[in-house]
């Protein structure tokens, strides 16, 4: 591949001249030291070196190495030497976890006809790694409970609540059953908990070419497409209600952590669950009979899909090893020279299902060549004002359990000290893709303005915003052109964020590169060098220019004089979730009143095809009024005070220069700082969620039942969409009582740096 050289990158370690700089300072620098930051950003976006990224990527992904193998424990020594040579400070912090491992897989077709599944991967021919089966984790579901189930099949799409519904109108029920289902749609975990709440025995997870194989392309080796018999591992606890080990909920999971019995985790699945290939889906599907699904439901199998039940039965056994791992984190530091109590966060997991090139080592090569050209700024005498920890977290992939684990042992000391984190998992080609807190929004912008998309040849912000012009509706494309910064997307679950921004309330960041090299080996063993060499980054050129950003991000946040956080973003992005919310209602209630009408009408009865009959849905009762009042009243406030912020902030910003500010002055700035560092934490509850108190932010949290994907002002948006309408007011009110608690300390951060001068 040609590589084009990013024009913003300057001309050498030694060059002390920005490529391209901005009239105006930095977002939290005066003019004279964004001068000197800018000077020190040139010399660090010079280091990251795609080749040295190749090179960590083929070693680090060279085994299995999921948690508990010795290849696990190889990785984590590696990386804390690596840290070490670079010249930070760094260990390696254990922690005990639940983390069961099969030994048991069955799932068989035991009527009309017989069929047993491989439930096995095939090496490929060309790919050296695939062939590891000695050390490879099996096709599983982590976190599936034991249990040995026989039962009717039933087809059931995605597996969501509304899929459900569509099977009741149709006379399906899955009580009894074992049901089957397709990857997407919502997070794994979701599928086997809304199966067993409807009465299901047991649960089958398949991918389905039409969504990752080859209906998006050729498939592995020949493309980058889920070969025939590929499996998506992965687990299924149920995080939406907690992340991290299932039995120490809260607490780090240390060898002396007070623990929960295996069938007292409220996270592990009610039913035994297992995935499979399309290939050994087909015979399963193909033997189901019934109505045939609707074309939303169809996949790309060359059979009919249907729902079930009939003469077809299925029997599922599954059996694990139920012992404690030991999880190995890889805590690296920089310490800060004049605010070290103030710590910057990064992140990335090293642990894989299997060999795990994409996930996650594509991101951790970019985090560690961050770590690498840090450490030499900090020989060439470059000192971060703030302490800078890095860390390489192990056990994402079961349940985000090292992140986890280590945020709750240190609770109290990050509740006090902590700035921001910033995350990475996977990273490929494409678009610079940020999701985060939105007080960080106008920040992360300035960053990525600064970093060069390495084969666009303009800026990664710019061809955001260009996408967003070429794609998006006639109010985006307005919108893009007209707003001073491109919009971030609130962050749900998934990742390593989860424990800092939504049991915390630390300000939190999710950056990568996609878009461009989608693929089908999620957590399957042809995730490995191979593969990535051959279809993703093969450059390593976004792997570059994605340590620039994110190691811009940590330092400017390490060594800005007034932490960047700004709150008219934040208020804006605000305003229209409630107006979403506001909107929900209205629209809940007209569908509400609508198909009540319809029933009444007699519309389901006199328009039902005899031959292929479905129910009439049940009556609903009416939406009420809801009481919008009190969280309009605390936007109005939180505007308000973004306002009188900005305007504190940019007569602070016009005082360049260490004379004009002061001894009292950077007094000051340090009291403004330690208030701006808990501006996240009073968008939280101590009481957390309704059902989950584990997670703690108003604004933002993963769905009940959508898993990954993120719900905004959850307490409400929730008990709306589930028609849970007697709590939707208290929640109203928790809202409003956070978003005040905002505005107040913004206001006064406002008085204290507009008295500063």
């Amino acid at each position: 591949m040609r590589v084009t050289v990013p024009i913003l990158l300057g001309v050498g370690a030694l060059s002390l001249t920005p490529t391209a700089p901005s009239p105006e300072p930095l977002r939290g620098f005066t003019t004279e030291s964004s001068r000197v930051e800018r000077d020190w950003e040139t010399r660090f976006r010079a280091i990251p070196d795609p080749a040295r990224m190749r090179s960590m990527m083929e070693r680090l992904s060279a085994r299995p190495h999921h948690v508990g193998s010795p290849y696990d424990r190889a990785n984590a020594e590696w990386l804390r030497d690596q840290f070490r040579s670079f010249g930070w400070q760094a260990e390696i912090e254990n922690f005990d976890v639940l983390f069961p491992t099969p030994k048991e897989r069955v799932i068989e077709l035991v009527a009309p006809t017989t069929f047993k599944a491989k439930l096995q991967e095939p090496s490929l021919s060309g790919d050296p790694t695939s062939g590891q089966h000695d050390e490879q984790l099996p096709t599983y579901n982590a976190y599936s409970i034991d249990g040995d189930v026989t039962g009717p099949l039933v087809f059931v799409n995605y597996g969501v609540p509304a899929d459900y519904e569509e099977l009741e109108r149709h006379g399906v029920s899955v009580k009894g059953a074992v049901v089957i289902a397709k990857y997407g749609g919502s997070w794994r975990g979701i599928k086997p908990k809304v199966a067993a709440e409807h009465g299901a025995v047991g649960c089958l997870i398949y991918s389905d070419p039409r969504d990752d194989g080859f209906g998006g392309g050729a498939v592995f080796p020949n493309g980058p497409m889920r070969p025939r018999d590929g499996v998506q591992r992965g687990s299924v606890a149920d995080m939406p209600t907690y992340p991290g080990d299932p039995l120490t909920p809260g607490v780090g999971a240390t060898k002396d952590a007070k623990r929960y019995t295996v069938a007292e985790a409220p996270t592990i699945t009610k039913i035994p669950v297992l995935p499979i290939s399309y290939g050994d889906a087909e015979p399963l599907l193909s033997a189901l009979t019934g109505d045939v699904v609707p074309d939303s439901w169809r996949g790309g199998l060359p059979i009919t899909y249907r729902f079930g039940p009939g003469a077809a039965r299925v029997h599922l056994r599954v059996k694990s090893d139920w012992s404690l791992k030991t999880l190995n984190d890889v805590i690296a530091r920089l310490p800060g020279s004049s605010e070290t109590d103030q710590w910057v966060i990064r992140g990335n997991h090293h642990d894989a299902w299997v060999n795990g090139a994409e996930d996650p080592i594509s991101g951790l090569v970019a985090e560690l060549e961050e770590a690498r050209a840090l450490g030499d700024l900090y020989k060439q005498g470059w000192r971060p004002k703030r302490t800078i920890i890095y860390a390489a977290w192990d056990g994402e992939e079961p349940g985000l359990l090292g992140s986890t684990e280590w945020a709750e042992a240190h609770a109290d000391e990050l509740r006090q000290h902590a700035v921001a984190y910033l995350n990475s998992d996977t990273n490929g080609r494409g678009y610079l893709d940020i999701e985060g807190s939105h007080s960080l929004e106008k920040f992360i912008n300035g960053v990525e303005k600064d970093v060069a998309d390495p084969e666009a040849n303009v800026s990664s912000w710019k061809r955001n915003q260009l996408a967003a012009i070429r794609r998006g509706s006639a109010e985006s494309r307005r919108e893009a052109r007209e707003r001073e910064d491109l919009r971030i997307g609130a962050l749900g679950s998934g990742s390593d964020y989860s424990p800092f921004l939504q049991h915390l309330g630390i300000a939190s960041l999710n950056l990568g590169y996609g878009g461009e090299d989608e693929g089908g080996i999620y957590h399957s063993i042809y995730d490995d060098f191979y593969w990535y060499t051959h279809f993703s980054d093969t450059a390593f050129v976004y792997g570059r220019a994605l340590a620039q950003a994110a190691g811009q991000a940590v330092m400017r946040l390490a060594d800005a004089d007034l932490l960047p956080f700004a709150f008219a973003n934040l208020a804006e992005t605000a305003q229209r979730y409630a107006t979403e919310l506001q909107q929900l209602r209205d629209r809940r209630a007209m569908e509400i009143t609508e198909r009540n009408r319809e029933i009444e009408e007699g519309l389901f009865a006199a328009t039902n095809d005899p031959r292929s009959p479905t129910r009439a849905p049940a009556t609903q009762a009416r939406a009420p009024q809801l009481e919008f009042a009190p969280l309009l009243n605390a936007l109005d406030s939180l505007t308000r005070a973004a306002q009188q912020y900005e305007k504190a902030y940019s007569q602070w910003v016009d005082r360049s220069g260490v004379t004009q500010a002061g001894a009292a002055s950077a007094s000051t700035l340090k009291t403004i700082n330690e208030r701006l560092i808990q501006a996240e934490r009073a968008l939280t509850t101590q009481d957390g969620l309704a059902k989950r108190p584990w997670y703690t932010h108003l604004l933002y949290a993963p769905g009940y039942y959508t898993g990954y994907g993120v719900k905004t002002m959850p307490g409400v948006r929730e008990a709306i969409e589930q028609g849970e309408w007697s709590t939707v007011n208290g929640e109203i009110e928790r809202i409003a009582a956070a978003l005040t608690r905002e505005a107040s300390l913004v206001s006064q951060l406002a008085v204290t740096l507009a008295g500063a001068r």
